[in-house]
């Protein structure tokens, strides 16, 4: 038998548990000392002896369960009959010790978890819906690496393509094989191939109403006019503006995990954060060179006939500055009128004009 002294004495109250207050956790994450030293509460046997008794029926047949039962309340008795004759003030600094450790074990569990290799998430990537992949790569460092791969991405087109769907020729199979851009493809090919993707696009409007407060400070980086047929006797004109959206600055302590070299020219993307303002006019209209320029005034009027639309666009050579208003004097006005439609199309869009690069 070990010595009284070099035992700790764990106060308790029998009122503390009860049946109801039996769980796994009692043993699953039992305290390290009470473990070591083999000691049982009579509490807890008395608890769990009911509860056995309740979930399993063994009122009628007590025999097995109550003996061995006894025999563990009866060593818990030994055991805290041996410490009955420690000092109170000794028992207050076993009892600070162990929340302390305790405290210290929780703290360690929440930092420290299980590493598992890239090669299992690989195989879960192959479960991942398409508008989960944002959430799939934010669950730690080798999810989102599995998600910068080419395989992930070759296998996320396979699993939705179709042979009769009506893809675009840079969107068919042979297309997508190639390295370069091959994320953005598949990205855009899913608005062709996933049914959610596509009811998503169908229920975007032409023009939402964020539009004119999203495209400030934006770049024109391109700009087209093109001639549309069709059977009108007059034929429309599309008006294209390509911009680049406008990047804020992030906080100098965020930090970004860095593109693995070997998998930049998987998420190559020219048109990375660009969107296309397309307007259609009834007639052709002559207007200035404004690429390189930044949008600063942007607005969608009654026409004069009160049956279309008028666009006007602002350009400066500098962004606006935030909080901050200038006036429309100094720079570059685009006004188109009459307008029949305006449409916002996103780099992913179906509609998006084709890039050779892309």
């Amino acid at each position: 038998m070990p010595k009284k002294g070099n035992r700790k004495r764990l106060k308790f109250k029998a009122g503390d548990v009860c049946s109801e207050s039996v769980t796994v956790a009692d043993y699953a994450d039992a305290d390290p000392a009470v473990v070591k030293s083999g000691r049982v509460k009579k509490a807890v046997v008395n608890a769990v002896e009911k509860e056995v008794k309740l979930l399993c029926g063994l009122e009628a047949s007590q025999g097995a369960v109550e003996e061995v039962l006894s025999s563990a309340a009866t060593v818990t008795a030994d055991a805290l009959d041996s410490s009955d004759d420690l000092d109170p003030e000794e028992d207050g600094e076993s009892e600070s010790k162990l929340a302390r450790k305790k405290k210290n074990k929780r703290r360690k569990e929440s930092t420290d978890g299980q590493e598992y290799p890239v090669d299992i998430w690989l195989v879960l990537s192959s479960y991942i819906r398409p508008e989960d992949v944002c959430k799939f790569a934010l669950i730690c460092k080798n999810a989102w690496t599995v998600t910068c791969t080419a395989a992930f991405w070759t296998r996320l087109y396979r699993r939705h393509y179709r042979i009769d769907a009506d893809l675009p020729f840079r969107l068919q199979p042979d297309s997508v094989a190639k390295m370069r851009c091959l994320r953005a493809r598949v990205i855009r090919s899913l608005f062709h191939l996933y049914e959610p993707f596509d009811l998503r696009v169908s229920k975007i409007p032409a023009l939402p109403e964020s539009t004119p407060t999203a495209l400030l400070n934006s770049k024109c980086l391109l700009f087209w006019v093109r001639k549309v047929t069709g059977t009108r006797p007059d034929a429309l004109w599309e008006f294209n503006f390509k911009f680049l959206k406008e990047v804020r600055s992030k906080n100098g302590s965020t930090k970004s995990l860095r593109m693995p070299s070997r998998y930049e020219d998987v998420h190559t993307n020219a048109d990375s954060d660009c969107y296309i303002l397309q307007v259609t006019t009834l007639n052709f209209i002559f207007t200035p060179i404004v690429m390189g320029m930044t949008l600063t005034l942007f607005t969608i009027n009654v026409s004069t006939d009160m049956r279309h639309h008028r666009v006007r666009l602002v350009f400066q050579d500098s962004p606006l500055h935030r909080g901050k208003k200038r006036g429309d004097q100094g720079g570059t006005q685009v006004v188109l009128d009459p307008v029949q439609s305006v449409k916002l199309m996103d780099w992913w869009h179906p509609q998006y004009p084709s890039s050779p690069y892309t």
